[in-house]
């Protein structure tokens, strides 16, 4: 199956970690199971009109947990780690790229 740039990137990753690493110009995607960092890389650089330099990923495995006394089983999901060229940014409240 083919997949288009806008199916390989699901959502950009707001949290304290992907906040803090904005000085050097790291932005965080959780993106489609499969997919490599080539693929990744087109994605972004196609939707957002920036240069990556670097793709990092992180496939977080599926693990269960206790819920108010109840198991349940957290899905796991594959993150992105883009480093962008220096004088691009990703405006990620936005989603807009300068």
């Amino acid at each position: 199956m083919q997949l288009n740039n806008y199916d390989v990137i699901k959502r950009i990753i707001l949290s304290e970690k992907s906040s803090a690493s904005e000085d050097v110009n790291l932005v965080t995607f959780e993106v489609v199971q499969g997919v490599d960092k080539k693929k990744i890389k087109k994605a972004v650089e196609e939707i957002f009109k920036v240069r990556v330099l670097k793709v990092n990923t992180l496939n977080n495995k599926p693990r269960d947990v206790m819920f108010r006394g109840r198991k349940g089983r957290k899905s796991g999901m594959k993150k992105a780690y883009v480093i962008l060229h220096q004088d691009d940014t990703i405006d990620v409240l936005n989603q807009t790229a300068h």
